[in-house]
């Protein structure tokens, strides 16, 4: 373990640059994945403040990924090629998965090493928090049927819906249902029965169009339960396949035109999009085309965004903006993106301080608490964000009652 890690902190900058992510390794390479909170950064300031006017039980972290190799019959899968050292960019990417996440990897552990780290890290959060466990479905063809070769993950539906079910003092779930199956409308009936809280998508890593016709039942059944589309939107780093184009946030004017309640992941803070919307091929920045559909009077009771990952250095351009923009704030969710926070070199403390968003006092408590509890440090670090005094809300925060489903 030791050598491959060395192997990796010498390789990974090269696999930085070949993944398209904004890497510094001047926090270092690996989380040290730490046990227990220590009392005095339990009761740091900057910790205690972070809490201080939220409702625990209203706070959910709203985008957690779910990992694991299938080792217990969960029916977890991750393509082989994330093995293969001469891929380094998957082989990569699966071992800051792995790191970020303190998975023990000793065959037979991975699918509950990672559960019981997560809940360890929901219990060092006041009594009430839960994290919205994200399942994640087949890349599949135009017909419906699954094609793992062109897959990254799998994470079956029922897995997380137990998840939640054996936990339901810290998780709650979402389903990922892809609109092309054939069984995509029973699928999405047996979710909101087992109580799913909302469908996740990934466009450009599942081949799925959101402005595609073929979707539009689907849309149909959503909008009738009244359960929220997670769709990602902008260029995607870590899983993609099917073309960047997928996750232009104008193609979810075809959910919101139907009445469906969209949350556009990241806030479509990464890459560039054509703007359909003008002749010729204009390029504009997604998160752009995002805050003209948010300013989009048509779509302000349905469209909402997520403020995962924002704190990213391919992202962080983005905070300013969401700052300042008060009369956005209460259409903005938090979100963590677990967890990617873990992964040391995606978040760059200083640079924060750099841009005048964070207090140099925090750099410290912040980098101690991303070894221990990676939740707690996204949680503490947005809450820590400021420009020119203004920083996010509690009810960025308390995200529960969007995801309420009426009784």
């Amino acid at each position: 373990m030791m050598k491959r890690r060395l192997f990796l902190g010498a390789g990974c900058a090269a696999g930085a640059l070949a993944s398209g992510c904004d890497f510094s390794l001047r926090d270092g390479v690996f989380n040290a994945c730490r046990a227990d909170l220590p009392t005095d950064l339990r009761d740091h300031p900057l910790v205690t403040s972070a809490w201080r006017g939220l409702n625990p039980e209203k706070v959910w972290d709203t985008h957690c990924h779910v990992f694991g190799d299938g080792d217990s019959g969960s029916g977890l899968w991750y393509n082989p090629r994330l093995e293969q050292i001469w891929r380094p960019r998957g082989y990569v990417q699966r071992e800051f998965y792995v790191n970020a996440s303190c998975v023990d990897e000793t065959p037979g552990n991975v699918d509950k090493s990672f559960v019981e780290r997560l809940l360890g890290k929901c219990l060092g959060m006041p009594p009430g928090f839960h994290v919205l466990l994200f399942a994640f479905d087949w890349a599949r063809d135009d017909a419906g049927a699954p094609m793992p070769e062109r897959s990254t993950f799998h994470v079956p539906d029922t897995y997380v819906a137990k998840l939640a079910k054996n936990h339901p003092a810290h998780f709650e779930w979402a389903a990922s249902i892809h609109p092309y199956d054939p069984k995509a409308l029973d699928r999405l009936d047996a979710a909101v029965e087992k109580g799913a809280r909302a469908v996740k998508w990934l466009p450009s890593a599942q081949n799925i169009d959101p402005a595609d016709a073929r979707c539009d039942r689907f849309y149909a059944r959503l909008a009738a339960v009244q359960l929220p589309l997670i769709a990602h939107a902008g260029d995607e780093r870590a899983v993609h396949d099917f073309g960047e184009h997928l996750g232009n946030p104008l193609r979810l004017r075809r959910p919101l035109d139907a009445g469906v309640k969209v949350v556009v992941a990241h806030c479509a803070s990464l890459g560039e999009g054509q703007d359909t919307d003008r002749a010729g091929k204009v390029m504009l920045p997604n998160f752009e085309l995002f805050a003209r559909l948010l300013e989009d009077p048509n779509y302000r009771k349905n469209l909402v965004g997520d403020i995962a990952a924002i704190t990213q250095g391919n992202r962080m351009n983005v905070v300013p903006i969401l700052l300042e923009r008060s009369d956005w704030h209460a259409r903005l969710l938090n979100a963590s993106d677990y967890p990617l926070p873990g992964v040391v070199p995606l978040i760059y403390l200083k640079s924060l301080f750099d841009q005048k968003l964070l207090d140099p006092e925090a750099l410290e408590p912040l980098r101690r608490l991303r070894e221990i509890n990676v939740l707690l440090f996204d949680l503490v670090l947005k809450r820590s964000l400021s420009l020119n005094g203004r920083g996010f809300p509690a009810a960025v925060f308390e995200t529960a009652p969007f995801f309420k489903r009426p009784t």
